[in-house]
């Protein structure tokens, strides 16, 4: 049987008499970034949450790398490497920025994985360097715009030194000028490419993101979501094409 990087199986999520995922069962490569896609509602940042653990599955399984990590602390998920972003950013507000990714570098994870660098300090600032707004490291995390706070979000994470990277509407509130410039750098991030150095391997990524046009083109697979349901699998060609796709995005500007 073959094993894959990330695996979800017969994964399962009831809230009371609502079921939010519906028998979702689907794997991650460890080259690829993947687009968890679907309609408002359709059960897209419930599947990340319980893939990070934190929500419980119903019923199901999640694997990483071979190992079953389905009920895990919060904290292995991220000592296994793992790392996720969040829909609604809620940074130490009252800390500076560097704080902030310095609070992520203090993973046992990264101090292993970050041994190239000597200061944990230092490491925080690469992290925001690569984001983009290294400028920002002593402003307060509130007074940040929309924008910046996304690009907190993913230095917070990155700093963590991640394997697997879930991201969760990074394009969310962004103009498309930021959302050109977040998923350049993502897909530069993938290619392993971080931090002024190369790295053989970037993480492996899944995106959950409603703003179509741009993460279609840093896709190598998507899947779409609708009630709790996969409904299509395949490349972003394949699913633009998808009738069952379009009808569930009817009026939702599938392009």
């Amino acid at each position: 049987m073959a094993q894959y990087f990330l695996e979800i199986k017969n994964l399962v999520k009831d809230f009371g008499g609502v079921r939010a995922v519906d028998d979702v069962s689907f794997y991650v490569d460890r080259d690829e970034i993947v687009g968890l896609v679907g309609p408002n509602g359709a059960g897209k940042t419930t599947i990340i949450r319980l893939i990070t653990s934190i929500l419980k599955p119903t019923s199901g399984i999640v694997r990483f790398k071979g190992k079953e990590i389905t009920h895990r602390p919060i904290s292995e998920i991220v000592n296994f490497g793992i790392a996720s972003t969040f829909q609604v950013v809620k940074p130490f507000r009252h800390l500076p920025v560097l704080a902030n990714v310095m609070v992520s570098s203090l993973s046992p994870r990264a101090k292993r994985k970050g041994d190239w660098v000597k200061t944990v300090e230092a490491r925080a600032m690469d992290a925001l360097e690569f984001c983009g707004i290294a400028d920002l490291a002593l402003e307060l995390a509130s007074h940040l715009s929309h924008g910046d706070l996304k690009r907190l979000e993913l230095a917070r994470a990155i700093a963590t030194e991640p394997e697997m990277l879930l991201l969760d509407e990074p394009f969310g509130g962004l103009n498309p000028a930021e959302t050109t410039l977040i998923a350049k750098s993502l897909k530069r991030l993938h290619k392993g490419g971080r931090f002024g150095r190369l790295h053989s391997e970037g993480p492996a990524m899944v995106i959950v993101e409603h703003k179509l046009s741009d993460l279609m083109k840093i896709l190598d697979r998507v899947i779409v979501i609708n009630f709790g349901r996969i409904i299509a699998v395949g490349t972003p060609e394949e699913i633009v094409a998808n009738k069952d796709v379009q009808k569930a995005y009817i009026g939702k500007g599938l392009k």
